[in-house]
């Protein structure tokens, strides 16, 4: 049985592109694997801490010497890590704020990317076999040929951290310049029909 990983990010609800784009893609992934199980893991629903002093002290100490309170505070991250070591294909739909990825993503890569669970203690990805497919949502246009490609931070981010922990095999649907959507230039959509056949076939 298949398992598909989701990971939403916006904050924008049913005004949100990225989310409109994860619709299709799992509808169409529901048909294509009738017996698959989904997660779906709402960033914006998750009570998603950053990284701070007493997380670090209980992921720098072993695990056989972690006291109750250092258990608890890892136990989200772990959940995180078991949802990633269970899918055989994670999508993250995001938005791009500022040329990058929302502090709610970031958030959740500092939280998966742990040492003997994800990441090998000689720097290896553990996850490999996986796929995994990005849903990008900005209103820029940052694709080959455009002008201010050397921005496309988000993507070459979100490459990096995937190659890291072990997922090379990574596609990226960019919905650059959705901002028309949002100023009335072009309908919702016929702005989002413009990716349907590249996502039915990463969903396929």
């Amino acid at each position: 049985m298949p398992n598909l990983l989701v990971v939403e990010t916006s904050p924008r609800g049913d005004y949100s592109i990225s989310r409109d784009l994860t619709r299709r893609f799992v509808a169409r992934w529901r048909s294509a694997h009738p017996d698959g199980h989904i997660v779906d893991r709402d960033l914006m629903e998750t009570d998603l801490p950053f990284v701070n002093a007493p997380w670090l002290q209980a992921y720098f100490t072993p695990a056989e010497k972690h006291s109750a309170e250092m258990k608890a505070v890892l136990s989200l991250s772990d959940e995180l890590v078991a949802e990633l070591l269970a899918a055989d294909h994670l999508v993250i739909a995001t938005p791009v704020y500022n040329y990058n990825v929302p502090a709610a993503l970031k958030a959740w890569i500092d939280h998966v990317v742990r040492k003997g669970m994800t990441l090998g203690q000689d720097g290896k990805g553990m996850l490999t076999g996986k796929k995994a497919t990005v849903l990008l949502a900005s209103g820029g246009v940052y694709t080959e040929g455009s002008p201010i490609r050397d921005r496309d931070i988000a993507s070459q981010y979100l490459r990096l951290i995937l190659n890291v922990i072990g997922i090379t095999d990574v596609t990226f649907i960019a919905a650059g310049g959705a901002k028309a959507v949002d100023l009335g230039e072009v309908g919702r959509d016929d702005f989002l029909d413009m990716f349907q056949d590249r996502i039915e076939t990463e969903a396929a």
